[in-house]
């Protein structure tokens, strides 16, 4: 169950969050950023998968901010990927898609991701499931 938190309290946690985005549209990535960085979160991109498992471990991030469609791999091969590492399978996983297919969602759920938003996304509703999957992951 989620409890809405004051925005005090919210800012408190948001500044401890570490945020990991892959997301190939530059405009939907630097929206996002800014955003995300308005409210207080450390927020780390990326445009593609190549460089997804080395940013993972210097980053060490809290959640995942997922696109599905990327120009070099997909957002599913790396949800798969995210379920062999037992590290990493750990970390909360939004995916943001424009994929708006049932069978999408589906497999995504499948591949361990915990929340599934569909392009174009209400970026107040994305700052609360930020908040209720890391507090839920630290619980």
């Amino acid at each position: 169950m989620f409890i809405p938190m004051t925005t005090q309290s919210t800012t408190s946690l948001s500044s401890k969050i570490q945020v990991l985005l892959v997301e190939d549209n530059d405009i939907n990535r630097l929206l996002m950023c800014d955003y995300l960085r308005y409210h207080g979160y450390h927020v780390v991109s990326l445009v593609d998968g190549e460089d997804f498992f080395e940013t993972l471990d210097c980053v060490q991030p809290n959640i995942i901010l997922l696109d599905l469609k990327l120009r070099e791999t997909s957002g599913f091969h790396l949800l798969k990927k995210l379920q062999d590492h037992p590290i990493f399978q750990k970390i909360p996983v939004i995916v943001v898609s424009g994929l708006a297919f049932q069978k999408d969602k589906k497999r995504a759920f499948d591949l361990g991701a915990r929340q599934y938003l569909v392009k174009p996304i209400n970026l107040n509703e994305l700052h609360n499931l930020i908040q209720e999957e890391v507090l839920r992951s630290r619980s």
